[in-house]
Formats: structure tokens, C-alpha cells, sequence
């Protein structure tokens, strides 16, 4: 959708709602485009092949000429993890992130050997203003550093958009601004659009450093056991803590996964962390008695691929379990993931380790996200005049507009929209828009966009029933079938114990390609086609399948 210049503030939502992933909002005014996040989800069980899922870039393709700048409010895959696919799609002058979300966002860019000269750090005391917007950042609490939430003035009012955020009053790293976040809602604030994925949580979420005294209480309990400690590796003050708690405990560290790795390089050098003497490698880890390591590794989601997976599969290169091994799971269980994680733990048992995971009796975990009682906070703090709930399933945003309402923002006022959704802002009024939603796209190895609902409707069969190639050698200008169709088959039947089908299907083949040679008008795609549309109907009938029918038709001039 061609955006053509007016008076008006334009919200466009692009993705991030009615999910929890690949957030993507837009502001424009005039000629005048600043993008919110860029980042992916990843494919649920159906899209198979799948390797991230992106927002729909149609309207930015068409408004290219508008843009202004990328803002990043910090460094999380769901927030960064489309850039890289951005930049290869549509010009982006510039983008501006905090340090550590810059650093992450530079590692992407040279692993797919992309060059982008324009990006620049902001802080909490940057001020951006492009024509008639003004941009200015305060400081919040996440489990990543230097998370940020992002105000954007405009002559028809602010927008508010805080990223991902937590208060946490004891945090491992720095407070949030709450000075800052009252300052704008004193200054007047028109539309909130806040995260939503924990509002369902009653009460306050736990302190990162109730975790931290948790984690070493079990290093104080385990102290003659290996220690194997699985995290996300994006959750930089968890592994600051236990970097910490190593230290305390004369333990050496050793990291396996390659996004642990990235993640840790990133913060050692920023800062972030300290105590980089304790890292050692596997030999040294392998060497040393089991109370003087511990292992920080990838894999707190049973990801088949990750670390601690291949550990529990016994696969891995590098390290093999030993019966006195602790494994703890630092980590919360992402929804769809309970399977996998589950599946680990008892490969893990078998093994004869003890394994540790978050319950109401061990903080191992505690999120970065804000329950009711701090999203009540935020609200009470930016004081707005609309509340546009983001980031977040159905029930989440719906969660956090009755939260809203509750904090006394008018029913009316408050806003649950979808992706593609346009909101107008205009003299401190925000009302709905058109709508500009497309099709999510799918990334596949580095095809982008390539693979759509028709491919993936395809792999389901293929999945599901498999597929039958039927291989015919004709001379199509005497019009003569050389040789009876050879049938192949992947995934729908066993060739050699179903003879009998086989031939049928062979047989009906034959009949549909010597009738179809009748025809003098009949060409490679009419014989594909009628090859197609007659197999089907037959071989359902037959097996109650619908195997895809791939035929391969060879011209054999003799």
C-alpha cells in the first residue's frame, strides 16, 4: 500500500501481534518513516523446512523512499532477527540500537556477509529528530542489556512503544529510568503500545537476583558434582551471575554453542561480564576434577541440534556425561517446547545425571517480562490517553487492555489490533485505519520469500502420504508410448510388498497416456495434466492417500 503524504500520524503494525515473535511496528508522518524492530519468529511443527518466519515487507517496499531510520529497542532474535533479510529487500539509511544490540546485530550481518556502514549506537541521552518527529530512549530492565523503551513526538501527539521490559527493584544490571518513564507520562503521553507476553502472570515477577542466590545454592550443595548449567543464551544477566557464582566457587567455565559463544564474546568485551580468565576449553574441562568445572551450554529448549542435546544423546564430540553430573535447566519451558525439553530430561536420567529444573520450590528461572502488577505499573507511570496492547497471543493483548481499563483508561480507548493493522493519530485523537495485512514470509536456506502456502501445503502431503513419480518414454512425434510407466515412490508405499498396486497404477497410467497421444494436440503439459487427474481419483479409491503425482515424461526420438 502506496502511502501518500498527509497531516496525520500513521501506527503501522507489521507483525508482533496475536503472536509472540517477529515484532515489527512503523511510525509515519508526512513523508517521514521511522521502523520500530525487526525481528523473526520461528516456524511452528507445520511449516516444514522452515527456517524463520518474517513480517510482510510490502509496505515498506512501497514507501521505501520514506524511511528514515531502523530503531532497535534490544537485542533479541524476536526484535533483530530480521534485519539481515531487511537489508537485502529494501534500502534502510540507518540503524540506530544500544551497544550490546548493535554488537549482536554486527555478527549477523558479517555471517551472511552483508556491509552496512549506517549503524550507530543511541543511549538514554540520544536525541533523533527526523523532519517532524522526535525520538528520544529511556532505559529499562530485560534480561538482555541495554534494553531500551522509545518515545516518538510528532505534531499530532507522542507514541510510546516499550520494547520488552520488567521492573526488577534488585536487577543484576542497571535500574530502570523510572524518573525518565514518569517525566513523559507528566509531559503527556497519547499512545502506549506495551508488552503484553507475561500480563496473564498475576502479581510481580521474581528479581533476576533471587535466581542468583537460588544458583548458588545449589553450586553449594553440589560441590564434588560437574556442574552442566543449560540457558538461553540471550539472557546475558543470568550468565553474568553465573559467570559470578563460578568465581565464588573456584570453578572454570567452559561454553559450548555457537550463539553461547557469540553471545559471551559480545558481553566480555563489552563489559557486560567479567571474570573472562575462568573460560577454558574442552580439553582443559575434560582434564580437570569434576568440582573445578562447569558447563554452560545451549539447548535449555531440547533443541534437537543444540549442546546439551547431543550430551544427552551421547553425540557429542567433545563431552560425554558422567554418572555424578548435575544438569540444571535455567530456563522456563517456551510453549510448543514441554515435548522436547521433557524428551532430553529422561535422556538425561538414563544416563544415571540428577537434572534441576525451575519449580515453585527452586527459582531457576524468572522472565524478563512484566506481570500484571508491573504492566499496572507502566501504565500508571506513562499515564496515556490510549493503550495499544503488543507483543503478545490474542489472550495476552486482551489480558492487558482489561489491565488498562482497570488503571482507568476508558474501554473506548483502548485498542486490540492485528498485524497489518493502521492506526491514525491526529490532534491527539487515534482511530482505526485500513488494514494492509499480507502473508507472512518464509525464509529457507537463503531463499527469502520463495517459499509460500502452496509449497508448504505440498510438503504436508508429502509428509503425510508421500510421493509417486511416474516415469513415461514417448516419442511424441510418431505419438507412441515407448515402454510401460515405471512407477517410483518415496513415503506412500513399500514398492517391493505391494506388487499388485503397483501394476494397477501402472496399468491406469498407460490407458490415460495412450488415449492422451490420440490427440495430435496434446503437449508435455496436457499429458502431465491428465496424467495427474486421473491417478489421483484412481489411487485415493484405492488406498484412501493422496500421494503427490510427479510425472516425468522423457522424449525418446527414435
Amino acid at each position: 500500500m502506496k502511502s501518500n503524504e498527509t497531516n496525520e500520524t500513521k501506527i503501522i503494525i507489521l507483525g508482533g501481534l496475536g503472536e509472540v515473535g517477529k515484532n515489527m511496528y512503523c511510525v509515519m508522518h508526512k513523508n517521514s518513516i521511522v521502523i520500530v524492530d525487526a525481528g523473526v519468529s520461528f516456524p511452528e511443527s507445520e511449516l516444514m523446512g522452515v527456517d524463520y518466519v518474517l513480517p510482510d515487507f510490502t509496505f515498506l517496499k512501497e514507501n521505501e523512499d520514506k524511511i528514515k531510520a531502523l530503531l532497535i529497542t534490544h537485542g533479541h532474535e524476536d526484535h533483530i532477527g530480521g534485519i539481515p533479510f531487511l537489508l537485502q529487500s529494501i534500502n534502510i539509511p540507518a540503524i540506530y540500537a544500544p551497544n550490546h544490540a548493535k554488537e549482536l546485530i554486527a555478527v549477523k550481518l558479517q555471517d551472511r556477509n552483508i556491509r552496512y556502514d549506517n549503524l550507530f549506537v543511541y543511549t538514554d541521552k540520544t536525541r533523533l529528530k527526523f523532519n517532524e518527529m522526535e525520538i528520544e530512549f529511556f532505559r529499562l530492565t530485560h534480561s538482555i542489556p541495554d534494553s531500551h523503551g522509545i518515545s516518538v513526538k510528532t505534531p499530532d501527539g507522542r507514541i510510546v512503544l516499550t520494547g520488552d521490559y520488567k521492573f526488577d527493584l534488585t536487577p543484576i544490571g542497571p535500574m530502570a529510568d523510572l524518573y525518565k518513564m514518569a517525566k513523559l507520562g507528566e509531559d503527556g503521553v497519547d499512545v502506549l503500545m506495551g508488552d503484553s507476553t507475561n500480563a496473564l502472570n498475576e502479581g510481580f515477577s521474581n528479581s533476576e537476583s533471587v535466581v542468583d542466590e537460588t544458583l548458588n545454592e545449589m553450586f553449594e550443595k553440589c560441590k564434588t558434582n560437574r556442574i552442566i548449567i543449560a540457558t538461553f543464551a540471550s539472557n546475558i544477566y543470568r550468565v553474568k551471575h553465573i559467570f559470578e557464582t563460578c568465581y565464588k566457587h573456584n570453578r572454570k567455565i567452559c561454553i559450548f554453542g555457537r550463539s553461547m559463544e557469540n553471545n559471551i564474546n559480545i558481553s566480555l568485551n563489552g563489559g557486560y561480564i567479567e571474570h573472562k580468565e575462568l573460560l577454558i576449553s574442552p580439553e582443559e574441562a575434560n582434564n580437570l576434577k569434576p568440582n573445578e568445572v562447569a558447563i554452560l551450554c545451549t539447548g535449555s529448549q531440547g533443541e534437537p541440534l543444540a549442546a546439551l542435546s547431543r550430551i544427552a544423546n551421547g553425540t557429542h564430540k567433545q563431552i560425554k556425561l558422567r554418572p555424578d553430573d548435575i544438569v540444571i535447566f535455567s530456563s522456563s519451558a517456551i510453549p510448543g517446547n514441554a515435548l522436547s525439553i521433557s524428551k532430553t530430561i529422561n535422556k538425561l536420567y538414563l544416563k544415571g545425571v540428577k537434572v534441576y529444573t525451575n519449580n515453585v520450590l527452586q527459582d531457576l528461572h524468572t522472565s524478563g517480562h512484566a506481570n500484571e502488577e508491573e504492566v499496572k505499573l507502566m501504565i500508571r507511570l506513562i499515564k496515556p490517553k490510549y493503550l495499544v496492547p503488543v507483543h503478545g497471543e490474542y489472550r495476552m493483548l486482551k489480558k492487558q487492555a482489561n489491565i488498562g481499563i482497570n488503571c482507568g483508561i476508558s474501554k473506548e480507548n483502548t485498542f486490540i489490533a492485528k498485524n497489518g493493522d493502521i492506526l491514525i493519530l491526529k490532534n491527539h485523537t487515534l482511530t482505526k485505519g485500513e488494514s494492509t495485512l499480507g502473508a507472512d514470509i518464509y525464509v529457507d536456506g537463503n531463499r527469502i520469500g520463495e517459499i509460500g502456502s502452496a509449497v508448504i501445503k505440498d510438503r504436508k502431503i508429502m509428509s503425510n502420504d508421500g510421493i509417486l513419480v511416474v516415469i513415461i518414454n514417448v516419442d511424441m512425434k510418431k505419438r507412441q508410448l515407448l515402454i510401460k510407466p515405471n512407477i517410483t515412490t518415496r513415503g506412500f508405499i513399500l514398492v517391493n510388498e505391494n506388487e499388485e498396486l503397483i501394476h494397477k497404477i501402472e496399468n491406469k497410467a498407460e490407458q490415460t497416456i495412450t488415449s492422451a497421444l490420440e490427440n495430435p494436440k496434446s503437449t508435455f503439459a496436457t499429458l502431465k495434466s491428465d496424467i495427474t487427474e486421473t491417478l489421483y481419483p484412481f489411487i485415493y479409491t484405492l488406498t484412501g492417500r493422496k500421494p503427490i503425482i510427479l510425472p516425468v515424461i522423457l522424449d525418446i526420438k527414435r
